[in-house]
């Protein structure tokens, strides 16, 4: 077939054959040596079997995927998982004519209970992959061989001293582990690790796109050195086990700095750990990444830049309230005004602001924080969250007295912040002239565009979607009917998405002060009234949002029905 195609010579086949019987090795193997390109090889290949070549074109496969065949079973029948596609496994193979490789595929199809696609691969492809089942699994099973061969018991810091245990996480395999363990999580865009002791196992857990999901189990015996080398990291006191403490460490990974919140936390199997994963690649976005479009953008931008007031995020825990603000600090940040921060931790740091950490442990709070940060001539102040009275009371003071102040609250919706507030001892007349806006939002998983599923809008789905458009704004509803698709997406799993969604994208309401709202506000400030006149203002809200986004092909109605 190379031959036919002029890629060699028909006077070098029979050479080729040859040199092959006499150097006991494959004619693969000479045409490599002769420099044909495994390109070449593969097409070839197809061509004489009839299998369609895969080539990775760079791409690294996820760890998902790579779960589909063990390294093991990869390595001796040399197939490799290309993922879920269409109700099939698709799998890669160098010689699909080999016949244990072929039993090795059946194999593989009947226990997953799918049909199987072969594909023909290069060698360069297959060895990548290899490379990623080594680079995960392969190290930690390889550190830990390694950590069982030493033969040294693991000390409990708080039994057998912290000398021993220091000593004990420096050797190569515990700092492998560890290393592993963060890399992989980095990798596969998880925003956090749990590490969590059992009675016979430690299970690791990332959390990808807001789900948890099981990345590895380690023997138990693993735990209390795992988790002294990361109290090492974190400078944490590591004969402290009996108490929650809290810390941070910097590694550069992927050509860029990432930071690490550490969060041990004592349970009856010993200390959980939660690594929160602040990569920089994550923060610092513009409001269309975020998923702020269309009326809601147009309502913050006209006005988040106040010279004073108070512009507040809100939604419940992992909603996204952090990047949201920090995209507002950006679009702030000017040569011309002094910014100053208090976090709890903070999270991204931002070039021209003057962040700062408060330590609630040594009297240093976010209340005690803004009254010296007054002192600091700032013209725009960024608090992490209002968490109680005296906080909230400071906001106030400090919107009041000509300073635009940016922070985040615990509400389910915009409308509820109003309410909070009074709750928290504001008293009703201040809120009008210091409250700016009010931006609620929650995080729903994306749709992968390449791989969506269409279906048609009809039952359940179309009275849902119909029920909300009839909801919206006129000008707003008008313009949804108008661009309406008889068609909606939901996910669905392919080899280049596993899990048929990628990433996540906010819906947002913003709810702004206006005088209607705030005669609401001084005669009946419940939840009813205030939704009422926020209607009647016009804003959209997260649910109408997201039906937006749903008939954008954005992220899915099920996905959305599930968030809100």
């Amino acid at each position: 077939m190379l031959a036919a195609k002029g890629v060699v010579g028909l006077s070098d086949v029979a050479g080729i054959k040859k040199e092959a019987k006499e150097k006991k090795a494959t004619v693969e193997e000479i045409l490599y040596e002769r420099g044909i390109s495994p390109v070449d090889v593969a097409e070839a290949k197809s061509a004489l079997t009839g299998y369609p070549v895969r080539y990775l074109e760079g791409r690294s496969l996820e760890g998902e995927i790579l779960k589909l065949i063990p390294e093991e079973s990869a390595e001796t029948y040399r197939i490799i998982p290309l993922g879920k596609d269409e109700g099939y496994i698709d799998i890669g193979m160098l010689d699909p004519d080999d016949v244990s490789s072929q039993e090795a595929v059946k194999f593989l199809a009947t226990k997953l209970n799918l049909p199987a696609r072969i594909f023909i691969i290069t060698p360069p492809d297959f060895d990548k992959v290899i490379q990623q089942y080594q680079s995960s699994g392969g190290e930690i099973t390889k550190a830990l061989g390694e950590f069982k061969k030493e033969s040294v018991k693991p000390a409990r810091a708080a039994e057998e001293g912290a000398r021993e245990s220091v000593r004990i996480t420096e050797e190569a395999p515990i700092t492998k582990m560890v290393s592993v363990i963060v890399r992989n999580a980095v990798e596969g865009r998880a925003s956090d690790i749990h590490i969590e002791p059992a009675r016979e196992k430690l299970r690791v857990r990332f959390r990808v796109d807001g789900v948890l999901h099981t990345s590895l189990s380690l023997p138990i015996d693993t735990h209390p050195a795992i988790v002294t080398r990361i109290k090492v990291m974190t400078n944490l006191k590591i004969d402290e086990t009996r108490i929650p403490q809290d810390g941070r460490f910097n590694l550069e990974m992927l050509g860029r700095n990432v930071d690490f919140r550490v969060s041990t936390f004592p349970t009856s199997y010993g200390e959980k750990v939660v690594i929160r994963i602040l990569n920089p690649a994550d923060g610092l976005s513009n409001f269309a990444d975020l998923g702020i479009d269309g009326r809601n953008l147009d309502v913050l931008k006209e006005n988040f830049n106040r010279p004073y007031g108070l512009v507040l995020i809100t939604g419940p825990t992992g909603s996204g309230k952090s990047t949201t603000l920090y995209t507002i600090l950006q679009a702030l940040n000017e040569e011309g005004s002094n910014i100053v921060s208090l976090e709890d931790p903070i999270e991204y740091y931002v070039p021209g602001v003057n962040q700062s950490q408060i330590r609630p442990e040594i009297g240093y709070d976010f209340a005690t924080g803004l009254r010296h940060i007054l002192r600091q001539d700032p013209d725009i102040i960024m608090v992490g969250e209002i968490r109680d009275k005296e906080t909230a009371a400071m906001a106030i003071h400090s919107a009041l007295t000509g300073h635009l102040v940016l922070s985040t609250l615990h509400t389910n919706n915009a409308i509820g912040v109003i309410p909070r507030l009074i709750d928290m001892g504001v008293d009703p007349y201040l809120i009008p002239p210091t409250l700016i806006l009010v931006v609620g939002q929650r995080l729903a998983r994306r749709l992968c565009q390449d791989s969506r599923k269409a279906v048609t809008i009809s039952g359940r789905a179309k009275d849902i979607i119909e029920q909300e458009i009839a909801a919206m704004p006129d000008d707003i509803r008008k313009e949804v009917v108008k661009g309406m698709p008889g068609e909606i997406y939901q996910p669905e799993v392919s080899s280049t998405c596993p899990k048929g969604t990628r990433g996540r994208i906010g819906v947002f309401e913003v709810l702004k002060m206006t005088p209607e709202l705030e005669r609401v506000i001084l005669t009946n400030p419940s939840d009813a009234t205030i939704a009422e006149e926020a209607r009647r203002q016009g804003m959209v809200t997260m649910r109408q949002d997201g039906i937006q986004k749903v008939l954008k092909g954005v992220i899915g109605l099920e996905e959305l029905l599930e968030v809100i």
